[in-house]
């Protein structure tokens, strides 16, 4: 495994159900999964992971009253920037419920130059509906 086309041709996809499952739960799959520590292979400074998609982000479940009450923050680099919104906001209110899945999975992939790569194999979707069907999966 010499060259880095051999790395790339091992990349399996893989599709996970969000329907019932806690968003952090989830993350945690599927950050192993793109990180590729699933595989003997595993090297934390090279990108080897597969790709995830997940679908009915839509209907992932929050435990207690974390659907209204959770807040992802984030500071614009202003004087008094510090912006905040719900998973409630998101989903409903901007319609995007997969910023869910996405935040939570970015925040348990390790914080380095590797995230932005790793995180552009993860293809989240809202409903059933995607635009990989011709793929061949592996149901994680």
């Amino acid at each position: 495994m010499a060259s880095g086309v051999s790395r790339v041709s091992q990349q399996a996809w893989h599709i996970l159900d969000a329907r019932g499952q806690q968003p952090g739960r989830l993350a945690t799959k599927i950050a192993t999964l793109i990180m590729g520590k699933h595989k003997p292979i595993y090297s934390p400074h090279l990108d080897l992971g597969d790709h995830v998609v997940v679908i009915n982000a839509r209907h992932a479940s929050f435990t207690g009253q974390k659907y209204k009450e959770k807040l992802y923050r984030w500071h614009t680099g202003y004087p008094g920037g510090l912006k905040s919104t719900t998973p409630r906001q998101l989903a409903e209110i901007k319609n995007r419920p997969e910023e869910i899945v996405e935040r939570a999975v970015s925040t348990m992939l390790p914080k380095n130059k590797l995230r932005k790569w790793r995180m552009r194999k993860l293809h989240v979707f809202a409903d059933d509906d995607h635009i990989f069907k011709n793929k061949e999966f592996i149901n994680a």
